[in-house]
């Protein structure tokens, strides 16, 4: 029997879908970078399905790729030819809030915002935001361990979980979801799942901790003329600032580009330079410790300060809408990397001229997650399948002891750069974790592990 016809006898006609003109839109991730081609997609709407359907694709030799909101950057849910789209949008209740014990649980394909909202309606708060909220998935966010814009207060998404459901790669069902809190009974297979880009198997289930409402916010955007001095702010600000919950760092082309692309007025008379962005949240007015905070930082040539949230959502709109603007100019090469604490100003600083050696026409542009000297490399110019741009990054990131990956994931982009992050016996090891949850080899196949 064809395989879409096992398929459809599981989850019904209306969801398998291989009419190329619908599947399409599966087959690309957000930049536009990274195009595949899938046989079929199919959308379970529960984990028994799922389970039928691994099943299949394992006794057909087909591989699986598991996809969420499709908001990924690195290529990790994009098909290659033939391979089967399986998409958790059917799969997305917020299932359950325990109130008392601070828990919830969703299916995984249920958005970031919806997660976040049943947090709210119920007295808590989620501790991971990205600004892809509406459409990025609970299950996608565990899947590539998402960070987000409050890492630097609540870490990230493997630090939120209690719990997972998955279905291997080999049709069983792994299940932690009583949301038990000290379990020291060996490897923990929910943070094995964290970050695995569907290698092992489907995420189904989700179970994280929620983390107190905090009412009251101040919000404060800080330009400095000197790059190396807002880079040292915003490495030092976490320090001074205890109710801290997010600090961006972005720069003067990225607030013009912004500003071009949806109708905004600068921030400041002055636009060039480096811009901080500081959120500190607390149980009473965090403004004035904010104030002192600010007052301690030196360098600082414009300051703007909000404290209602109309003004505090303007201010965040000039670093949260950079992705969209940079994207109107172009596919972008994003490259999000890390480098050890302390060394922001020096990769700041060499980047661009790294950039500039390989690609001398290119555009960049950096914003990111400066409270874990995390940063977002977006390069517009080279040709998508262009990767000297992407060596020239990474290659600086290997030299300063940095990341190749802060938060986005391996997937396909970053597959060939994996020895800057791994050694031969490590990347072995990996294979063999793979082999046991994933014995046939049909779970996301590409991503994340290299061949033997």
């Amino acid at each position: 029997m064809p395989i879409a016809r096992q398929l459809r006898a599981i989850v019904g006609d209306a969801h398998v879908v291989d009419d190329p003109e619908i599947t399409a839109k599966y087959c690309v991730d957000w930049t536009g970078r990274f195009r595949g081609a899938a046989s079929t997609v199919v959308r379970p709407a529960t984990t028994a399905e799922v389970v039928a359907i691994v099943n299949i694709c394992r006794d057909n030799s087909t591989a699986i790729v598991p996809q969420g909101g499709n908001t990924g950057l690195v290529g990790g849910a994009v098909p290659l030819d033939g391979a089967i789209v399986l998409s958790l949008e059917r799969m997305s209740a917020v299932e359950h809030v325990d109130a008392l014990a601070g828990q919830l649980v969703a299916q995984a394909g249920a958005s970031l915002a919806a997660v976040q909202g049943g947090a709210i309606e119920n007295g808590w708060s989620y501790g991971v935001d990205i600004a892809a909220r509406d459409s990025a998935t609970i299950g996608g966010n565990v899947a590539t361990n998402a960070g987000g814009l409050r890492t630097v207060r609540y870490g990230d998404t493997r630090r939120q979980l209690t719990g997972i459901e998955m279905v291997t790669g080999g049709g069983d069902v792994v299940s932690s979801l009583s949301g038990t809190l000290r379990a020291n009974t060996g490897y923990d297979l929910t943070q094995m799942a964290c970050g695995s880009e569907g290698t092992l198997g489907v995420i189904t289930r989700v179970r994280v901790r929620l983390v107190p409402a905090l009412a009251n916010r101040s919000t404060a955007l800080l330009r400095f003329d000197d790059h190396r001095d807002a880079c040292v702010a915003a490495e030092t600000v976490r320090r001074v600032l205890p109710s801290v919950e997010a600090v961006e760092l972005f720069f003067g082309d990225g607030v013009r580009v912004v500003c071009e692309a949806f109708g905004m007025h600068p921030p400041f008379a002055t636009v060039d330079g480096g811009y901080v962005l500081v959120e500190a949240a607390d149980v009473e007015n965090p403004t004035p410790l904010l104030a002192a905070a600010v007052g301690a930082i030196d360098g600082i040539n414009d300051i703007a300060v909000a404290e209602d949230s109309v003004r505090r959502a303007a201010l965040w709109q000039l670093r949260e809408r950079h992705t969209d603007a940079i994207a109107t100019l172009g596919v972008p090469h994003k490259l999000d990397v890390a480098v050890p604490p302390g060394s922001l100003a020096d990769f700041i600083g060499q980047v661009v001229p790294a950039i500039a050696r390989v690609a001398t026409a290119a555009r960049v542009f950096n914003f990111g997650h400066a409270g874990e000297a995390a940063v977002h490399v977006n390069v517009i110019g080279p040709e998508p399948g262009d990767y000297a741009v992407d060596d020239a990054v990474l290659q600086l990131v290997s030299s300063l002891g940095g990341s190749i990956s802060a938060e986005h994931g391996i997937g396909r982009a970053k597959l060939r750069w994996l020895d800057l992050a791994y050694a031969a016996p490590e990347q072995q090891l990996r294979r063999e974790i793979k082999a046991v949850f994933d014995p046939a080899g049909i779970m996301n196949p590409g991503v994340l592990v290299t061949p033997g």
